[in-house]
């Protein structure tokens, strides 16, 4: 791991229609536009929806982490995310994320040690500890048969 700070950069470029064109050295643009919600067509990824994203790929790689240096044996997580945006004291912003994550561990694993690891990738979790919404975690562990 490199030294702090890290700086990110990415480039959003546009045309008075149309997507928002994301990009970043060495990455695959991404396409952006307005949700649904928000009048856009819905087929694309959204500032919105690359946000909830972010907690949901964030979650997985801390837990990924952590699990190795905890040498924590598992054969796969899926995370879904739900972030809800409301409109408060004149502004709108990201009020609450909740992580449904269910991990699949071998069926001689520790059930109680797997839910505390998936726990503290929550804390871990540099996205959500950088937002102001609060984030609560529904975890299950599944062992394998």
């Amino acid at each position: 791991m490199q030294g702090f700070p890290h700086i990110y950069k990415v480039m959003a470029t546009a045309d008075p229609e149309g997507d928002v064109c994301l990009s970043g050295d060495g990455l695959d643009e991404i396409p952006s536009a307005p949700p649904v919600e928000f009048g856009g067509p819905g087929n694309r990824w959204s500032p919105e929806s690359l946000l909830v994203a972010a907690v949901a790929d964030c979650f997985i790689l801390s837990f990924r982490a952590i699990a190795r240096a905890s040498k924590l044996s598992w054969n796969s997580l899926k995370c879904e995310a739900e972030g809800t945006l409301e409109r408060g004291d004149g502004a709108t912003s990201f009020t609450n994320f909740v992580i449904h994550a269910t991990l699949v561990v071998p069926h001689d694993a520790n059930e109680e040690r797997a839910h505390r690891l998936l726990e503290k990738a929550e804390k871990a979790c540099l996205i959500t500890n950088s937002l102001s919404g609060t984030t609560h975690l529904d975890a299950s562990v599944v062992k394998e048969a």
